[in-house]
């Protein structure tokens, strides 16, 4: 017997929220390439730093390996936060299946959250597998960020997720030749957000600019935690709140973009 459910009650949403989950994690089941990929590059990059900080630990270089290690494991949770929503976003373009997405019962809300949904939980696995190596091969846990991790990691989420929002809104405004900034945008953050050296390093305007992003206040704070003071929560208070208005603007954006692109008939475009 086949229940139907109202078209806006919250079982109906979440039905088609978790068929967006669902039908991305079918196509990564039968992906190989893409389960290999999701480990792969950051794999590669923790091996590179860890090196360099083996090395500059034997240089007699005081803190530098886990200041180093815990801006490496932050820095994949924003790059592939921002990373995994915008690919989720260019496959339903890359297989021409937007314009079938667009047409079916499902929300623009729904849709985001289940491109949200599904990133996040290959965030996870990714920053699960990089911390079990991180302690194993350099004896760095994440539990090192102490009461901070939580807080962390959440914040440099919500801001990936707001710049994979922004590339989406560049693919749908200037067509598919647009897509490199979906998946780049986030490396455009990393020299002024003072990732893997203190703000203060930068010039004066640019430090202005960086007091303006959440991953400046986050990852200020993993040094001041990993350098034995307390977790600075004011500071990232303010990152918190950084990241609703930033959070918030994106989704107007999207819904603008998604709107203008439909008026423009860029949908079917895609679909070609």
């Amino acid at each position: 017997m086949t229940t139907t459910l109202p078209p806006l009650s919250m079982a109906a949403r979440g039905r088609r929220i978790s068929g967006v989950v669902f039908r991305d994690l079918a196509a990564l089941r039968r992906s190989p390439i893409r389960m290999f990929e999701i480990v792969f590059w950051p794999t590669i990059e923790l091996f590179v730093w860890g090196f360099v900080t083996l090395f500059l630990q034997s240089q007699r270089v005081p803190f530098i390996a886990t200041f180093l290690l815990g801006a490496v494991l932050l820095w994949q949770v924003l790059q592939k936060a921002s990373n995994e929503i915008s690919i989720a976003f260019l496959e339903d373009i890359w297989s021409r299946n937007l314009l079938n997405v667009q047409v079916s019962p499902l929300s623009n809300v729904e849709y985001v959250i289940g491109l949200i949904v599904f990133s996040f939980g290959k965030v996870v696995f990714a920053i699960a597998i990089m911390s079990g190596l991180a302690l194993a091969l350099y004896g760095f846990g994440v539990t090192s960020l102490g009461a901070g991790m939580v807080p962390f990691m959440a914040l440099l989420l919500v801001m990936g997720w707001s710049l994979g929002l922004v590339g989406i809104c560049a693919v749908l405004r200037f067509g598919e030749n647009a897509q490199v900034i979906a998946w780049s945008l986030v490396f455009v953050v990393q020299p002024l957000a003072g990732i893997f050296y203190p703000v203060e390093t930068l010039p004066g305007p640019l430090q202005a600019i960086a007091g303006f992003m959440p991953a400046t206040h986050v990852f200020t704070g993993m040094r001041t935690v990993l350098n034995g003071g307390a977790v600075p929560w004011e500071s990232l208070a303010w990152a918190a709140l950084l990241d609703v208005v930033y959070l918030a603007a994106t989704l107007g954006l999207f819904a603008w973009a998604l709107r203008h692109a439909r008026v423009r008939g860029r949908l079917s475009r895609f679909g070609e």
